[in-house]
């Protein structure tokens, strides 16, 4: 586990003492991002509520391309996010409203008409891989981790999501891996880890770096509440 704390950690973004605690977990794809967020949500005394946003459901909608057209859109690319939405979304639930999360359609790659509705909570916990390349969305996360794991870890658990759970076939993932995502990994979510300030190995399976991430959030809720 690696950390590099220009700040204490937990404390109140922009000097607020109020609002939850923002968390950032960021990562390149399959290196266990909500693994980590779930376990550390896990970890807080039953009395903190904790709200979850995924990054990956705030992808720009593209219905107005054909489905071809769509399959063949760079995800990966910082421009693919709807970064003012998140960010719209995250000082919403800082104010104590709640919001309603769109969802994304991995099968049809479009944005879904339904939403989903998202409590204000003590802790808020948001995640994605391209999480701290937004300057406006890196700015509001008070807690920010790092996932980082072996490239061929995660390319393996990529597959494994995206055929049993997204039901896409091999080939398309593959080429999708090879043209975009691994590129753009390099360009963009790899250089942003130097925003972290705690970078956690091996894919997330670290107690001690759980425990600690989990302690700097009770000692910020206890201040606020004192």
């Amino acid at each position: 586990m690696t950390t590099r704390v220009p700040s204490p950690l937990g404390q109140p973004a922009s000097g607020s003492t109020a609002g939850p605690l923002i968390i950032g977990i960021a990562g390149g794809t399959g290196s266990g991002k909500s693994t980590v967020a779930r376990r550390v949500a896990d970890s807080l005394a039953p009395s903190t509520s904790v709200a979850f946003l995924d990054m990956d459901a705030y992808y720009r909608d593209f219905t107005h391309l054909t489905l071809t057209e769509r399959r063949h859109v760079n995800w990966d690319h910082p421009d693919a996010i709807d970064a003012e939405l998140l960010v719209e979304q995250l000082d919403a639930l800082a104010d104590g409203q709640a919001v309603e999360k769109p969802i994304y359609d991995y099968v049809t790659h479009s944005r879904s008409s339904e939403r989903v509705r998202i409590d204000p909570a003590d802790v808020v916990v948001v995640d994605g891989i391209l999480l701290f390349v937004d300057e406006s969305i890196r700015k509001r996360c008070e807690v920010k981790v790092f996932v980082d794991a072996d490239a061929d870890v995660r390319l393996i658990r990529r597959l494994r999501r995206d055929m049993t759970v997204r039901g896409r076939p091999l080939e398309e993932i593959l080429d999708q891996y090879l043209t975009t995502v691994r590129p753009m990994h390099l360009q963009f979510v790899e250089p942003s880890k130097r925003y972290a300030d705690v970078i956690i190995p091996g894919g997330g399976h670290s107690p001690v770096a759980i425990d600690m991430i989990v302690a700097q959030i009770q000692r910020r809720l206890y201040l606020q509440r004192s």
